[in-house]
């Protein structure tokens, strides 16, 4: 049976701790909620695993506890910026790190068809992304469309222009960043390649945000039998 301590209680965290109460390999041993330090010391069983889908500020007591306690760390959360990217970066030196901004199993495999195609396509193609989210989104564009964007600008060859607006002149070497938000979307994600008297599109739509949660339990699961280290879906997947 593996412990799981879930961080965060918005509608994420929620689907998680109701998942893992109906599988019979896991269970919650604590769920910690706001970015005011929870009182972790209270608990008395031992943690096998952290699934965070929270807030990035919950990296000041998750971090240390990780150290401590060499925890798997499974992070969903979007947002974060350039330190607490390397703070996650650092817990991997000690506990099996999966830092995924979706853990959908169909945009795993839509990174790996974009590292495929971009270099056929973009000589002779324009290329744009526009993602959809919900309105209470906070963070844009989402950390799926730039997840996107660097499988197709692995060499960052080409400018990232995060929309656009009055007048910006022609279209230059570049890939075009759009975020829509409103009413209840799980998440859209579209990939644009428009060429001459032609246009290739690649579109993922997330129905439910249960795929989040199946795809966060199987790395979960995953994680627990690595070493210590980084790892996103990728590995799981096509290891």
């Amino acid at each position: 049976m593996l412990n799981v301590l879930v961080a965060g209680y918005g509608k994420m965290g929620k689907m998680i701790v109701e998942t893992i109460e109906q599988s019979d390999d896991m269970k919650v041993v604590m769920i910690a909620d706001g970015t005011n330090h929870p009182d972790v010391s209270t608990l008395q069983e031992h943690v096998d695993i952290i699934i965070d889908f929270s807030h990035p500020d919950n990296l000041t007591w998750i971090k240390p506890f990780v150290l401590e306690h060499a925890c798997a760390y499974i992070c969903g959360t979007t947002g974060h910026n350039d330190i607490q990217k390397r703070q996650v970066e650092e817990l991997s030196s000690v506990a099996p790190v999966v830092f995924q901004a979706n853990f959908s199993l169909g945009i795993a495999v839509f990174q790996e068809v974009l590292q495929m195609i971009t270099p056929m396509l973009e000589e002779s193609f324009d290329m744009e992304v526009v993602e959809k989210h919900h309105n209470q989104k906070q963070d844009a564009p989402s950390g799926t469309a730039k997840m996107l964007v660097a499988a197709m600008n692995r060499e960052h060859t080409y400018r990232e222009v995060h929309g656009r607006n009055g007048f910006v002149g022609k279209r230059q070497k570049e890939i075009g960043i759009h975020a829509v938000r409103g009413g209840t979307v799980a998440g859209e994600h579209d990939v644009y390649f428009f060429g001459d008297d032609e246009i290739f599109e690649i579109k993922h739509t997330a129905n439910s945000r249960k795929i989040f949660v199946n795809g966060a339990l199987r790395a979960a699961r995953f994680a627990v039998t690595q070493k210590p280290g980084m790892y996103t879906m990728k590995d799981i997947l096509f290891a």
